[in-house]
C-alpha cells in the first residue's frame, strides 16, 4: 500500500536535503531552512494524537518514512523529534525545535555532561532520562559545547549545571529511551545500508575494465552478493521491530534491529569501499556521506557489542530450555 506521507515528504527532501545541502549542515549550517520545510508540512507532529492536532499514524506506517529520512541522509534529528512529540503527555507544553535523545548522561563536579550526541551540533533541545523520569535540557542553557573534531560529524558534547533542564510527563509509561533511541538509528542504519549498496552495484556495472564493466568479474559478484545478504538481513530486522500498530518497538526487538544493522554497517562500508576503489573517499562523491554513517550510527546508542552482551543477559536468565522457545517468546511485538 501507497504511504501518502512518503509521497508528499520525499519531493521536500528531494528538492531542500539534496547532497550539497547536506555538505553545507555538515560544514556549519544550522539546517533551519529544511527543519521549517518539514515543520511547516506537519510532519513533526505525525505520531501525536488527532486530538492534539496530529496525523495519529501507526508505528508499522511511520516505518517507510524513516526509511525515507535515512535514504537522504538527512543531517537533522527529525525522527527523535517526531518521537519526542509524541512522548509528550501535555503537547501544549513542547518545545519549538529539533530535539535529540541522550539516553546516557553523567553528573560530575556540579556539571550535568551529555557525552557525544548523534545530531547534537544541530539540535535545540536533549531528552534524558534518569531514575526520577524524562527532562528536557535546552541547548542554549548549556554551558559548554564541544564538537567531535572528526570532519562532517554532528555528534556534540554539552554540558549544564547538575540541576539544568525540566521534567515532563510521557503518556506511554514506561518507555525505554535507550532501546527507542536503538531502534531509530537501526531504522537509519538500513536506509544507509540499502543506499550504500545500490551505489556500488550501479558503481561495478558502470565501471569498465579489460573491456568488460568490473560487476561481471566473478570476485566482484561475490563481494555483492554477501552485500546483498546483509542488506536483506538488516531489511527483516528493522521491519520486524516497527510491524507494531501502537508505542515503540519492544527493547528485545530493538536490540536485535541495532545489533543486526551494526554489524552489517562496517562489511557493507569495507566492501563498498574496495569496489569503489579511491574514488569512493573523495569529498566529491557521495558515498562517502553514506558510509561516514554507517561507521556513526553503527556505535551511536550501542554498538553490536553492547546489544549482543545484552540479549545474550536475557537468553541465560530466562526460563526456557530451547533457544528456539526464547526466541517465540520475546519476539513477539
Amino acid at each position: 500500500m501507497t504511504n501518502i506521507f512518503v509521497e508528499a515528504l520525499e519531493p521536500i527532501l528531494a528538492h531542500h536535503c539534496k547532497t550539497s545541502d547536506v555538505r553545507r549542515i555538515e560544514s556549519n549550517d544550522s539546517g533551519h531552512s529544511l527543519f521549517e520545510k518539514i515543520s511547516d508540512a506537519g510532519f513533526f507532529e505525525l505520531l501525536t494524537d488527532e486530538s492534539d492536532g496530529g496525523a495519529g499514524i501507526s508505528t508499522r506506517d511511520l516505518f517507510p518514512i524513516l526509511l525515507l529520512l535515512g535514504q537522504y541522509a538527512v543531517p537533522l534529528p527529525i525522527a527523535q523529534t517526531i518521537a519526542a512529540r509524541w512522548l509528550w503527555k501535555n503537547h501544549a507544553s513542547i518545545p519549538n525545535g529539533l530535539i535529540a535523545f541522550a539516553p546516557h548522561h553523567t553528573v560530575k563536579d556540579e556539571l550535568l555532561i551529555c557525552a557525544n550526541i548523534p545530531m547534537g551540533r544541530v539540535s535545540q533541545f536533549f531528552v534524558i532520562q534518569d531514575r526520577l523520569g524524562y527532562k528536557i535540557l535546552n541547548c542554549a542553557d548549556a554551558i559548554n559545547i564541544y564538537d567531535s573534531g572528526i570532519h562532517g560529524s554532528l555528534l556534540a558534547t554539552l554540558n549544564w549545571e547538575s540541576h539544568a533542564g525540566q521534567f515532563f510527563d510521557i503518556k506511554n509509561s514506561p518507555t525505554d529511551l535507550m532501546s527507542l533511541s536503538a531502534s531509530l538509528k537501526a531504522v537509519e542504519l538500513a536506509a544507509s545500508i540499502k543506499k550504500v549498496f545500490d551505489m556500488t552495484l550501479q558503481y561495478a556495472n558502470d565501471r569498465v575494465q579489460f573491456g568488460k564493466s568490473i560487476g561481471k568479474f566473478q570476485a566482484i559478484q561475490h563481494q555483492l552478493s554477501v552485500m546483498a545478504e546483509h542488506v536483506a538481513a538488516a531489511s527483516i530486522a528493522v521491519q520486524a521491530a516497527f510491524d507494531i500498530e501502537t508505542g515503540p518497538p519492544s527493547r528485545m526487538l530493538s536490540a536485535i534491529a541495532k545489533s543486526r544493522t551494526s554489524e552489517s554497517a562496517q562489511l557493507i562500508a569495507a566492501t563498498a569501499h574496495a569496489v569503489h576503489g579511491a574514488i569512493g573517499i573523495t569529498y566529491e562523491y557521495d558515498l562517502q556521506i553514506y558510509t561516514r554513517r554507517l561507521h556513526h550510527a553503527r556505535m551511536a546508542y550501542g554498538s553490536e557489542s553492547y546489544w549482543n552482551q545484552w540479549i545474550g543477559e536475557q537468553v541465560l536468565a530466562s526460563p526456557s530450555t530451547q533457544l528456539s522457545d526464547f526466541i517465540q517468546m520475546t519476539s513477539q511485538p
